[in-house]
């Protein structure tokens, strides 16, 4: 293949606080018309971001990935290791689980709610949610959620916080 020089550009996205790597990188991906595979190839590490949508961090990501891939997104390296569990904490790939008050008050999956050590959202105190209180429909991973709703029944979940128990 040719290097042309040209650069790639892509719609610049913020990173919430406490955000998860997943939830991130789906919304670069949605914004900017991306596929996982596609973003990986601009970033020039392959196929691992797929991996990383899915909490699949096995192998752990490497500092020249993150440091290729924040250059692309115009973050930094430490601000993507700040999407990752630290490497003690106990991960939890499934279900997706999130807190429907922290999410009316920054609409982003929080990192924290996929502890092995946490089953409640130490803000609200509320227990997190593991599917829809509505239909019962299990979690999207959260680089799929694009308009922070059920996938099946449409409930935001935002307004979820109101069938949280306590």
């Amino acid at each position: 293949m040719v290097d042309s020089g040209i650069q790639p550009w892509l719609f610049h996205v913020d990173p919430y606080e406490g955000e998860s790597l997943s939830h991130f990188v789906g919304r670069v991906r949605h914004r900017n018309h991306l596929t996982a595979g596609g973003l990986g190839q601009l970033a020039g590490i392959g196929a691992v971001v797929a991996r990383w949508e899915r909490f699949h961090l096995n192998p752990y990501p490497t500092q020249p990935q993150f440091e290729a891939l924040g250059k692309l997104l115009g973050i930094s390296s430490e601000r993507l290791w700040a999407m990752l569990p630290p490497q003690d904490e106990g991960m939890k790939c499934e279900p997706i689980r999130l807190c429907g008050a922290c999410y009316q008050e920054s609409p982003c999956h929080r990192i924290e709610w996929q502890f092995k050590s946490k089953w409640k959202c130490d803000r609200h105190n509320l227990k997190l949610l593991s599917k829809c209180p509505n239909c019962e429909a299990k979690f999207k991973i959260p680089s799929l959620w694009e308009d922070g709703h059920c996938s099946r029944c449409r409930m935001s979940f935002g307004a979820m916080a109101t069938m949280q128990n306590s």
